[in-house]
């Protein structure tokens, strides 16, 4: 089987990887690509959201599956143009994708079905959306861009005037585009986050691996909202009476909701949860792999990656056994300094082997170029997650540090704080 995976970033890096181990694949591609992905599959410059670049490429390579793996072109639909043709594919229609796409959807989604989320409102003109946030006078509150917006998308508020310079940052100035052009409005939770991915052909749902991300830029929690500064897994707050919990009252309703609204989904359907004093409840959902989740999950799953894909694509999913490996794993994010404001690209890596890799961890390059001499740049804001697998979660923890300690790049930054919650929940 040949393989096309469409992206560019860790997040394809770790499938990739993952694909490299399945003797079922004897070809893998990868559109855009980066650097360190250049070392195991093929790189071909089509932009993941170019569908008709990505279809002739697709063609002209004769592969036998496409994985799209980012959210804009799902959303735009090129897994339907992908089966059209006659492709395998793993990743949802548009008309499924659109629970990630559009936040007003999936939040009305979940009250018509009765599904555990935070209060809400949905609006249009931002001088409504202001009048209620005054009306409601309570903080912190969440202000959320309807679409997509790089995973940058939703202000958590702290007074009144950082909700109103939200709203009009959003739905005026359009920092985020035509993704502002509805705005949701909703009650601040609490309690521990969990990611939860999940396989799901429309028929079965598999959850896999818990894991815990860290969003903001510095340590202790602090600073901007970024992509994912780490994860580990598994989240030890997540534990089996709380996954069952949310199989009864979030999984199988989500699946059973979209088949409801003729929405089918089949791929990766990832549940972003909050653990709130009142149980479990839906912030997100995103209808694809998360990045950085996928670094700290893929590694550990035992079962063929493709045979999943196979058992997804054919809704044959309830017939597979999916088995993970025991332990803990750690993802810390090298990044850009000034990241996620403004940064430089361009700075030599150094502490990488020929295949981009380093002693001790396995390195997932989400932004990074390879030059003709073979030398690693970096080209992103986040530029590698450092991974390691344990026994437990502090061994992985430390052996990602160790390895993330030889790697460097002008203004390199990260998190030393990384899985310290995961481990003070353990005790």
């Amino acid at each position: 089987m040949k393989v096309l995976v469409v992206g560019g970033g860790g997040r394809e890096h770790a499938i990739v990887m993952k694909l490299s181990e399945s003797p079922l694949v004897t070809g893998l591609y990868c559109a855009p690509g980066n650097g360190g992905i250049a070392k195991y599959a093929k790189c071909c410059p089509v932009k993941a959201t170019d569908l008709e670049g990505m279809l002739t490429l697709a063609k002209e390579l004769e592969v036998d599956w496409v994985f799209v793996a980012p959210d804009d072109p799902l959303v735009m639909g090129m897994a339907d143009l992908m089966r059209e043709n006659g492709f395998r594919v793993f990743g949802p229609s548009k008309n499924a994708a659109i629970i990630e796409g559009s936040k007003v959807f999936s939040k009305n989604l979940m009250k018509k079905y009765g599904i555990p989320t935070a209060k809400y409102e949905v609006f249009t003109a931002a001088e409504d959306a202001i009048r209620y946030i005054q009306e409601q006078n309570t903080y912190p509150t969440v202000v959320k861009a309807d679409g997509l917006a790089l995973g940058k998308g939703v202000i958590i508020a702290q007074t009144e005037q950082e909700a109103i310079d939200a709203v009009r940052s959003i739905m005026e100035d359009r920092i985020f585009g035509e993704s502002g052009s509805k705005l949701v409005i909703e009650e601040f939770l609490t309690g521990p986050e969990v990611s939860v991915l999940a396989f799901t052909d429309g028929e079965s749902i598999a959850p896999m691996i818990s894991s815990m991300d860290h969003k903001r830029a510095l340590d202790g929690d602090r600073g901007k909202n970024t992509g994912g500064m780490g994860t580990v897994s598994p989240n030890p707050y997540y534990t089996k009476e709380i996954a069952e919990q949310c199989m009864r009252e979030i999984f199988l309703p989500t699946m059973h909701a979209m088949n409801g609204e003729n929405r089918t989904f089949r791929g990766c359907l990832y549940f972003g949860l909050m653990l709130t004093p009142n149980g479990p409840k839906v912030i997100e959902y995103n209808c694809r792999f998360g990045d950085p989740e996928t670094q700290v999950v893929l590694p550990m799953l035992e079962t063929d990656l493709l045979e999943i894909m196979d058992a997804v694509e054919n809704q044959k999913l309830g017939d597979l056994s999916i088995e993970w490996k025991k332990g803990a794993c750690a993802c810390v994010i090298l990044a850009s300094g000034g990241y996620p404001e403004k940064y430089e690209t361009g700075k030599e890596i150094s502490g990488l082997d020929d295949m981009g890799q380093t002693a001790g961890a396995a390195v997932y390059h989400a932004g990074t170029k390879l030059t003709e001499d073979g030398k690693f740049l970096t080209a992103g804001g986040r530029v590698l997650g450092v991974t390691a697998s344990a026994d437990t979660l502090k061994n992985a923890l430390d052996a990602a540090y160790r390895a993330a300690e030889q790697i460097t790049f002008e203004k390199v930054h990260y998190r030393r704080d990384i899985g310290q919650r995961a481990l003070a929940a353990k005790k």
